[in-house]
């Protein structure tokens, strides 16, 4: 799952998050960002393969710069919810540009004749505003729960958890049906 890879620098946030603190996790994922973000570059990788790497060198940039800057910022305890809102912000983005997060992903995936169908773009759309979706109301739910609830460790772990493992989940299942329709309808 190509996917995986690009969130990689947010996963390792959070894990950090929960040991180092805010500052030295959002260094952690400007590293983690930036060496994907070159790695994938030096491998060919175009632009538009890598729009969650470039969010998250801006994220984790700013975030770091931040955080150094005000370390007692009343923000800092709600930086999960943030990181999640960020990616809502990116994937919602990127369909308002036209250019889906996954469309970039999912055509190194396939056929130039299937990349290029408009169907083959209409999937991509409804699976990136799944994930805009998912990060939306994982962000959500986590500023409330460490709002009302900030030290329920296991709720924000199930939420973040959620928030990743059902996008994951209709990433991999929505082309199927929809190949299975397709063959259906010839």
């Amino acid at each position: 799952m190509n996917y995986l890879k690009s969130f990689l620098p947010w996963i390792a946030f959070a894990v950090v998050s929960t040991q180092a603190g805010w500052r030295w996790s959002g260094l952690t994922g400007l590293a983690l960002a930036g060496g994907l973000l070159l790695l994938e570059r030096r491998r060919g990788k175009g632009w538009d393969t890598l729009f969650i790497e470039v969010s998250a060198v801006v994220f984790f940039a700013a975030l770091s710069i931040w955080s150094f800057s005000d370390p007692a910022s009343p923000l800092r305890d709600y930086v999960g919810a943030l990181t999640d809102l960020w990616l809502a912000v990116t994937a919602w983005g990127s369909i308002a540009a036209k250019r889906p997060f996954t469309l970039g992903i999912a055509k190194t995936m396939v056929p130039p004749e299937i990349a290029a169908t408009a169907v083959f773009r209409r999937v991509n759309v409804v699976i990136t505003a799944v994930w805009a979706a998912s990060f939306t109301v994982a962000g959500i739910a986590e500023a409330v729960l460490l709002h009302y609830a900030p030290h329920d460790t296991a709720g924000l772990i199930i939420i973040k958890v959620l928030g990743f493992a059902i996008p994951i989940s209709f990433t991999i299942r929505y082309p199927r049906i929809v190949r299975a329709r397709a063959q259906k309808a010839a």
